[in-house]
């Protein structure tokens, strides 16, 4: 049975970081797209960064929403089947619940990540004061 758990949320001021982290178990991350997704209040929840899996033409690539380029880095450590979100330089608007998700694939067009067969985790709350 395919399960994710994230950790790592938390509270902090504007300027600041968190890494997040969700740990895999029933399949092996290498394999499949693993995603981060967020949602705040109010608002769709948002594709912010995705590793793709390690076979076929784009194995290992990464991709990510124009609002994170350059601060959130997305790793995944295979030996613990786990993958990270760091978050840098993090802003009130990043608050959020954050989401991990393992897909089949997870194309992205006119700058929207859809997923293929995907797992949820539970969420981890991500909260950035001013």
């Amino acid at each position: 049975q395919v399960q994710l758990v994230e950790s790592g949320g938390g509270s902090v001021q504007a300027g600041g970081s968190l890494r997040l982290s969700c740990a895999a178990s029933g399949y092996n991350v290498t394999t499949k797209c693993m995603a981060w997704f967020r949602q705040a209040p109010g608002k769709e929840r948002e594709g912010v960064a995705s590793i793709y899996g390690v076979y076929g033409s784009v194995g290992g690539g990464t991709y990510y929403a124009d609002s994170v380029k350059d601060r959130f880095t997305i790793s995944r450590d295979n030996a613990k089947n786990t993958v990270y979100l760091q978050m840098n330089s993090l802003q009130p608007e990043d608050t959020a619940m954050y989401y991990c998700a393992a897909a089949l694939g997870c194309p992205v067009r006119g700058g929207v990540m859809t997923l293929l067969a995907s797992s949820w985790g539970q969420g981890t709350q991500v909260t950035v004061s001013a």
